[in-house]
């Protein structure tokens, strides 16, 4: 189990700098911030009509968040296996005396950290409003963290569907699909289809499986112990999911 423990940490460490340094060495993450910044600042302030409502709070920043992180997450975890084995490098890492968890969560993590500066660079909002107002920055605090926290679950089904595929466009399509799935569950315009022929417990049940019934309470400045667990079980589900497929996949290349 010690030697487990010690292997998984040192693939964790090697896997997440690997990883940082790919991001950081082209284009990707500078392009991804630059345009998942101005896409959120676009629908905070224009799409939301955020001077009009009169409110000085962030309540129209973090409802686009499920909705953005649907479409950008997918596209920033599509690489982490497809590109390993679009470029031959899979048999080589997975060769690697560590283990396939710590890699797996490397890869997550590092994917995470980019998201993590995404939404840091979105503090000068957090200035804006409380220049305009008294907003509750306790609760604007507790529904960042949850909004971090979200946003790695949708990283999660990212990084297990592409150590399914080869191809990082095919990734980026299931991907976008599956988080589209968990998010629209819970838009009241489902829920009410599902109720309607299912009856109102199905619905609630669906609901109940979406990540924008459990950011919602954050949203209210509510921390839900149930919404805590929800995403970090995702998350854990999802890693294992992706260990299995990845391990899969070494057995098959042997």
């Amino acid at each position: 189990m010690k030697v487990w423990f010690e292997d998984t940490l040192t693939g964790l460490r090697a896997s997440y700098m690997r990883e940082l340094r790919a991001y950081f060495a082209t284009p990707l993450a500078y392009v991804f911030i630059a345009i998942f910044l101005m896409m959120l600042g676009f629908f905070t302030w224009e799409a939301s009509r955020f001077f009009e409502t009169g409110a000085a709070d962030l309540s129209p920043f973090f409802y686009w968040h499920p909705w953005l992180y649907m479409i950008f997450m997918p596209a920033l975890s599509m690489r982490l296996w497809a590109d390993e084995g679009g470029d031959g490098t899979a048999e080589i890492l997975l060769s690697m005396p560590v283990t396939i968890t710590g890699l797996a969560a490397g890869k997550l993590l590092a994917a995470w950290t980019v998201a993590a500066l995404s939404l840091f660079f979105t503090f000068p909002m957090w200035i804006t409003v409380n220049y305009l107002g008294a907003p509750d920055n306790a609760s604007i605090l507790l529904t960042y963290l949850m909004s971090l926290i979200m946003a790695g679950a949708y990283l999660s089904i990212g990084a297990a569907v592409s150590a399914l595929v080869n191809s990082q466009v095919l990734a980026y399509i299931i991907g976008a699909v599956i988080a589209f799935i968990f998010t629209a569950a819970g838009w009241p315009m489902v829920v009410g289809a599902v109720s309607g022929l299912m009856g109102s417990t199905t619905g609630d049940l669906v609901a109940q499986f979406s990540f924008l019934t459990h950011f919602e309470t954050a949203e209210r400045g509510v921390l839900e112990l149930r919404s805590f667990l929800f995403f970090i079980g995702f998350v854990a589900l999802w890693l294992a999911l992706n260990v299995i497929w990845v391990s899969q996949r070494r057995s098959a290349s042997r």
